[in-house]
């Protein structure tokens, strides 16, 4: 509870999955994937309660060993390929208020980021009240500057992404930052099918260490490197 709200921290995990079979339980330092963001959620000294919303008997099974509540399971046509997170988030809203379960603001935390620590949350979770209780979405710095990213037009030449002018040094470039998909929090009372988690307008800067996301296999080996590297500086 922060200022006398009360928080849900919402971890989406749907069972399947294109890129790595299982992806939300394989195994990474020997801990499942969702562990990570289960246990920095417990961490947080604001959150009241940690709901894993799953399509999946086997995650739900994993997220209440690692102290996650399962008290529903998701309907199969809210855990397809092209379902939107934002309907997911809305069945299980809508699911804890007929058990009695009302919170005034969601934090949103997909379990493929873990790396996210709870100071991460935390914090986050602070500026979001400090900013007047506004949409707040997790980024982090890019490397490559879209001043020097270039798409081809059907005549095959060469189109800037951006209209102004690249001819500048390196670190004169300004700094751009992507949507790293960590942390989202929002008002509950606000939400609605048409909200974009992606478009929310607070920003919250972490590092890109991170901001590790697991799209693919190769993900795993660099996250687990950054997970060593944590745990030897004690900050999970």
């Amino acid at each position: 509870m922060f200022a006398k709200q009360k928080i849900l921290a919402l971890i989406p995990a749907r069972g399947g999955s294109k890129g790595i079979k299982d992806k939300n339980i394989i195994p990474l330092a020997g801990k499942p994937l969702i562990a990570y963001s289960i246990e920095a959620a417990k961490k947080s000294k604001y959150i009241d309660s940690i709901v894993v919303t799953t399509d999946s008997e086997r995650i739900a099974e994993v997220a209440k060993e690692y102290g996650a509540r399962v008290p529903f399971l998701r309907p199969a046509e809210l855990a397809a390929d092209t379902s939107k997170t934002i309907d997911a988030v809305l069945h299980a809203i809508k699911t804890l208020k007929s058990m009695d379960e009302n919170y005034n603001t969601l934090v949103l935390l997909q379990p493929t980021q873990p790396l996210r620590t709870v100071d991460d949350i935390d914090k986050a979770i602070e500026l979001y009240y400090e900013n007047g209780e506004n949409g707040l979405v997790s980024i982090s710095q890019v490397d490559d500057s879209p001043l020097l990213i270039r798409s081809i037009n059907d005549d095959g030449k060469l189109v800037n992404l951006l209209s102004q002018n690249s001819t500048c040094r390196r670190q004169d470039m300004p700094d751009y930052y992507k949507v790293n998909g960590c942390i989202y929090i929002n008002k509950i009372d606000e939400l609605n099918e048409n909200t974009s988690f992606n478009d929310n307008k607070v920003p919250f800067i972490m590092t890109k260490e991170h901001s590790v996301d697991i799209d693919e296999i190769n993900d795993l080996w660099i996250a687990e490197y950054y997970l060593k590297k944590l745990i030897n500086e004690n900050k999970r």
